[in-house]
């Protein structure tokens, strides 16, 4: 199975122990053959003691040796080459292994989490999600590079060194390892407890990484509202508690290492005791006891690492587990439907008594009917929590209705694939985001094909920003900063708006998508839009009157339903929330005017004259702005 056709999904396993192995799919050979460099470099060790045993033996304290000192001084080096090289390419090879395995994880992580469903993010906080992708991921390169090749290391060692001593001499051999099967079982016995330890570390490390995104994106407001001491606090207080549960990590690692120490250092003091009291006796060469120091050691202080592995491995399944909580949630089906368009969208809407509730809460729209005829202009109108925002999302289905249906074209949006009507619905979100490049990346980011500068600076002039573009040093490459925040809010709103409107969608969505701009803007823009873009449905949300005067229909939500629909001259007639709004605006229009009218009389009389450059005391004609 190739790494291109390879689905991490695949990996996904109730025994962790066989995720992890089915995550080696296509580098289980390399990783082989890394173990296997490993036991060789652990036989050329091992050699090493056995020609040690051999050159006291039979050179040192023969009289008549056959076989020079040189000689054996060459064994030597070429047991150390032979150590030295296999030990380089097994841990060069583990490298490799370990590092694809987790860099395949790391793209595919960052693809699957790009295209879960909106419910997910709205429930999944993103410092648990950086986490989960950053630090956990790392923790499993370690487990493969560190943990389980060092626990194959550790295997071979023992049976290797395990054989030669029982060449030496069987009585030593299992003398030598008595100890053994107590330090597995405490090792067992703290793999247990770290597992739980180490994933209530993880968690905690999620809840800080989180606190630190958070603050380091609102950073702004902390400062606008003079918030940083109790920011600090409440870092703080995140930081304790990660260091509460991190010091108990470590008291466990302090609690093992001494009673395993204790234990392998005792074995060792009676296996060398034993030993040279066979040697004295006669039992055993010389050169044999030097031969079994050093195996003896090659034996108890990598099952003393063993333990300590064992116990470390649980932090490779806490990771694991973590992530693929992750992996196991579906992603949204981009290609899911039965209906294959065989012409572009013409963006003819129906809502059919549409209810919908984001889960586990109670519904935001209640049996919401409307028709849109292509090309018509609709607009919609409500207090914040109306459900309008709500009710634009249905249609690029981030989201799934309960009841009722919403046709497009006469044919049910469910039969649409998501991927498709994303393409021909261009929206503008409430909250403008930009990334941190350059504006001109920000405008085309829309679009998968080439697009020429007149096509940008098109698209800019429309939105009304290409002046404001052109005002900065370096024009469209001038970079927007994190977020955007180079740029006013105001020039935020614009810019998303060029970046929709490069992509000519058939459906156009407005949701609030000029709040920051000034009236005067918004009617360029308004404009441009309407007669750039006539054959094409749009649909805008707003709260100012002046930005749906216009529309062919206005709908007016409230509590999730339509409780007005008509024109602008049809609903300023009629009682109800939209009269209200436009009695508001217009009052708030005509007290502004006379402010500005006094202000402006105050300062010809202080002048002598009066606003219109006459002596004092001639007529000063006032008049209400119409909203009409």
């Amino acid at each position: 199975m190739t790494e291109k056709t390879f689905d991490m999904r695949e990996t996904i396993a109730d025994n962790r122990l066989l995720g992890l192995w089915r995550m080696m799919t296509g580098y289980r050979a390399l990783y082989l053959a890394a173990v296997v460099c490993i036991g060789l470099a652990t036989v050329a060790r091992s050699g090493i003691y056995f020609l040690l045993a051999y050159f006291v033996d039979d050179v040192l304290l023969a009289q008549s040796a056959t076989v020079s000192v040189a000689l054996v001084a060459a064994g030597f080096i070429v047991l150390a080459v032979l150590q030295g090289g296999f030990t380089f390419l097994g841990g060069r090879w583990a490298a490799k292994t370990s590092e694809s395995i987790v860099r395949r994880l790391r793209d595919y992580l960052y693809d699957h989490v790009q295209r879960l469903s909106f419910t997910y993010h709205d429930k999944m906080q993103t410092g648990e999600l950086l986490q989960r992708s950053t630090s956990d991921v790392d923790t499993l390169r370690r487990f493969y590079a560190e943990q389980t090749i060092g626990f194959g290391r550790i295997t071979l060692m023992f049976a290797v060194n395990f054989t030669a001593l029982l060449l030496l001499d069987v009585r030593l051999a299992f003398l030598s390892i008595i100890v053994i099967p107590i330090v597995i079982i405490i090792s067992l016995f703290f793999f247990k407890k770290m597992y739980s330890v180490f994933e209530a570390f993880q968690q905690q490390e999620a809840v800080l990484s989180n606190t630190l995104q958070e603050n380091l994106t609102g950073v702004r407001v902390v400062k606008a509202f003079a918030r940083q001491a109790y920011e600090s606090d409440k870092f703080e207080g995140d930081n304790i508690e990660k260091y509460r549960r991190g010091i108990k990590l470590t008291y466990m690692h302090a609690a093992y290492w001494p009673a395993t120490d204790i234990l392998c250092s005792l074995q060792m003091l009676f296996g060398f005791t034993v030993g040279a009291l066979m040697t004295i006796n006669g039992t055993i060469s010389i050169g044999m006891y030097l031969a079994y120091m050093g195996l003896v050691v090659q034996i108890i202080w990598p099952i003393r690492g063993l333990g300590r592995l064992i116990a470390e491995m649980s932090t490779g399944f806490v990771a694991y587990h973590r992530i693929m909580e992750i992996m196991r949630v579906d992603r949204e089906p981009l290609d899911e439907g039965s209906f294959a368009p065989v012409r572009p969208i013409q963006g003819a809407l129906a809502f059919e008594n549409v209810t919908f509730a984001y889960e586990g809460e109670e519904p935001v729209l209640h049996n919401i009917s409307f028709a849109v005829e292509s090309g018509q202009t609709v607009a919609f109108m409500g207090s914040t929590g109306s459900g309008k925002t709500s009710l634009m999302n249905l249609l690029p289905r981030f989201y799934n209705f309960q009841e009722g249906r919403i046709l497009l074209d006469g044919k049910p949006l469910t039969d649409y694939p998501r991927g498709y009507l994303r393409q021909h619905i261009g929206i503008v979100q409430q909250e403008p985001f930009l990334f941190s490049r350059s504006i001109r990346d920000n405008i085309t980011y829309g679009v998968d094909r080439h697009v020429t500068d007149d096509e940008v600076e098109a698209a800019a002039r429309e939105a009304a920003v290409h002046d404001v573009i052109m005002s900065f040093p370096k024009g469209y490459d001038t970079m927007v900063g994190e977020r955007g925040v180079t740029l006013s809010g105001g020039q935020k709103q614009r810019v998303t708006v060029a970046r929709m409107l490069l992509k000519q969608p058939q459906i156009l969505i407005f949701d609030d998508a000029t709040s920051s701009v000034d009236t005067e803007t918004e009617a360029v823009m308004r404009k441009a839009i309407l007669e750039q873009n006539a054959s094409r449905t749009t649909l805008v949300i707003a709260h100012r009157i002046q930005s749906v005067m216009s529309a062919d229909q206005i709908f007016v939500l409230d509590k999730g339903r339509i409780v007005q629909r008509g024109t602008h001259r049809e609903l300023v007639v009629e009682e109800g929330i939209y009269r209200n709004v436009y009695d508001l605006q217009a009052r708030i229009e005509d007290e502004l005017q006379r402010d500005l009218a006094d202000a402006a009389v105050a300062a010809g009389k202080a002048n002598g004259r009066n606003v219109n450059g006459q002596p004092d005391g001639s007529e000063l004609s006032t008049g209400k702005l119409s909203l009409a």
